[in-house]
Formats: structure tokens, C-alpha cells, sequence
């Protein structure tokens, strides 16, 4: 029998419910991912740390996990609250069930909670620390002292040392990824472009990568908040001086529009799920993105800039959703337009980062 544990946000509220995963105590930012599926991929999307994700969905858990399908080799998310756990799964690739791999990476989990009045609570007061208990005593308390915010999660989340990822031997085209929390199927995504890649960690000078040989800068995904980042805002300024071409993704869209000089703000419940409808202000067609990140560029600060445009923007909510530099090759976009391979209506801005090389 699945044992009693709580959901207990920083304002007092209590969801009660059954742990289906490791039983422990965490704490975390909860957050409401709208998502139907791919809860494997969040759990270990690096972009996704220190965060416990509560699903909308309302059954999780009936295809199990796999061997292919993890963005990272470890689970990132802090805990999974759900309102019910399929203890039957079935499909022709997986190899566990979710609560298993739960267990074994030691990650807690609720289910049976209300999750649609979760939801409503979140999109009313905002994200908050939140915690997983099995013993409600002090939960408040121990909340509150727990830090969360301003603090460098991507100098945790990304690599120690620089790797090669995958092998393009009829290309050229040398890319330094910085990763922030970089996930795999961008990576993977990146190498099918006809890319040679080189992740390098976040910290990373840039004169180190283009001695190296890089030819452009990808500006990955990553968690957390960009003006904790300020090597990063170090970086932006080298690649202008440099001339570089630069695509940002996530947290790599912020990180540049610090550097260009704009500001960024968090939003009250974060843009989280698969179907967030973005314009493409150039072309005038609109995307369905895959998006998962709780800050956004402020847009006063942005468009006051004379050498930067607005490319993209969230039909939702107004949003920047891309930006790029007027005189200089480089650009960004806050979605992750290589989220699925069936979600293809973004995959132009590869090409577009290609032809900068090209070009250059």
C-alpha cells in the first residue's frame, strides 16, 4: 500500500495524497506542465531542475519509460505530482514502469492529487516553493528557508569538461554549444543538421572556443533565472565584438537579450507545455511550440534597443518569443523548436543558422 504523503506550498496550502515514487522529502518551484505525454523527457531535462512538476494531464505513467527517450542520464526534476498513476503500462519500447524508474533515481512522487485545483492555485498566486512531506511538522518553515531564488542552476546543471557529440565527416561546420542544461534530443537534433559539435561548459571563455575552431555559438536551454548567470552576460558581449554567428534557444534567448542590453522578468506561472502558439512577425505564420521556462524578456527593454528586432511573439500572452540583431548574425527564440521531430514548422531556424555560417 502506497504510503500517505503531502504536497505543501509556501502560502499554506495543503494537497493531500499516496507517494508512488522514492519516499522522501523534497523541495522545490512547483510548476504546472500542460503536457498529455513525454513526462520521461521532463523528469530528466536539465532545464527542469529544482522544479517539482505537476501534470495536468490526469493519468501518467501507462506507457512506461524506455531506454532512448531521457534528455539527460539522470533525473533533474526535483519531484512529480500527479492526479492519477497508471500501474499498468504498455508499449513496444518501454522497459520499466515510470514508478520503478521513480524509485530508482529516488525521486518523490504523489498521486491522487486535485490537480485541477492545483492548477487554478498556481495560475492565481503564481509558482512558489513547494514541498513533498511525510511529516507536516515545521513544513513551513523549512520551506521558506530553502533557496531557490538568484542562484546559478546552470553552473550545476552543465558539463564539466568539453565533449564531442556525434560525427559529421562530410561537414565543416564547427559548433560550440554552451550548455546551460543543454538536453540531448537538441543535441541529437543539431548533429542531424550537419553540425560538428562541441559542448563546452557554461563558464567557458570564448576566445578558448574559437581556438578550438568554432565557427558559430549555440546558446542552449537551461534552468532558472539568466541574471544569475553573469559570466554569461560576458559572453553575449565577446560574440558581438567577435562577429560570431549565434543562435539561442530557452534560457539562451534571455541570456542574449541581457547581453544586448535588455531586461527579463519571471512570469507568474511560466509558459509549460506542448501547444503554446507563436507568430513569426517576419513571415506572419504561426508556430505551435513546445516551451518550458518561467521568464521572459522584457519588452520595453528590448524594443528600445536600436540595433535589435522583434521576430517572434506569443499569441497567448504577447510575449517576445524570438529576437535578433540587426547588423550582427545572431538571433534567438524563447520556444524549443526541436522538441519533437513530427513539430517541424520550426526546424527553419536551423536552416537560417546555417545560411549565417555560410554566408560568413
Amino acid at each position: 500500500m502506497n504510503k500517505k504523503a503531502w504536497l505543501i506550498l509556501e502560502d499554506g496550502s495543503e494537497f493531500e495524497g499516496n507517494s508512488f515514487g522514492y519516499d522522501c522529502e523534497s523541495f522545490g518551484e512547483i510548476v504546472i506542465n500542460t503536457s498529455m505525454g513525454g513526462y520521461q523527457e521532463l523528469l530528466t531535462n536539465p532545464s527542469c531542475s529544482k522544479q517539482i512538476i505537476a501534470m495536468t494531464y490526469p493519468t501518467i505513467g501507462n506507457y512506461g519509460v524506455n531506454d532512448t527517450d531521457s534528455e539527460s542520464d539522470k533525473i533533474h526534476a526535483a519531484g512529480l505530482i500527479i492526479n492519477e498513476y497508471s500501474k499498468t503500462y504498455s508499449n513496444f519500447r518501454a522497459t520499466k514502469s515510470l514508478q520503478d524508474y521513480l524509485k530508482e533515481e529516488k525521486i518523490a512522487a504523489i498521486e491522487d492529487i486535485d490537480t485541477r485545483k492545483l492548477t487554478c492555485l498556481i495560475r492565481e498566486k503564481g509558482t512558489m516553493r513547494a514541498g513533498i512531506f511525510f511529516d507536516k511538522n515545521d513544513s513551513i518553515d523549512r520551506l521558506k528557508s530553502t533557496p531557490l531564488d538568484n542562484i546559478d542552476l546552470a553552473s550545476q546543471v552543465s558539463c564539466k569538461e568539453k565533449y564531442k557529440f556525434g560525427e559529421n565527416k562530410n561537414s565543416n561546420i564547427e559548433l560550440a554549444v554552451f550548455d546551460f542544461g543543454v538536453n540531448k534530443g537538441l543535441l541529437k537534433f543539431l548533429n542531424n543538421s550537419q553540425f560538428n559539435i562541441t559542448v563546452y561548459p557554461a563558464n567557458t571563455p570564448l576566445h578558448e572556443v574559437i581556438g578550438n575552431g568554432a565557427k558559430g555559438i549555440f546558446l542552449s536551454n537551461g534552468p532558472g533565472n539568466p541574471e544569475a548567470i553573469p559570466y554569461a552576460m560576458t559572453l553575449v558581449k565577446d560574440i558581438m565584438n567577435e562577429k560570431i554567428p549565434c543562435f539561442g534557444i530557452d534560457l539562451g534567448h534571455l541570456i542574449l537579450s541581457l547581453g544586448f542590453g535588455g531586461k527579463t522578468y519571471k512570469l507568474k506561472f511560466g509558459h509549460r507545455g506542448a501547444n503554446h502558439p507563436v507568430k513569426n512577425i517576419e513571415t506572419g505564420n504561426v508556430e505551435i511550440t513546445c516551451q518550458n521556462h518561467g521568464f521572459a524578456v522584457d519588452a520595453d527593454s528590448i524594443k528600445s534597443k536600436v540595433d535589435v528586432e522583434v521576430t517572434h511573439i506569443n499569441l497567448n500572452d504577447n510575449t517576445i518569443e524570438g529576437i535578433k540583431h540587426k547588423t550582427l548574425p545572431i538571433f534567438s527564440v524563447q520556444y524549443m523548436p526541436a522538441a519533437d521531430d513530427w513539430r517541424n514548422n520550426s526546424h527553419y531556424l536551423f536552416d537560417k543558422f546555417k545560411k549565417k555560417f555560410l554566408a560568413s
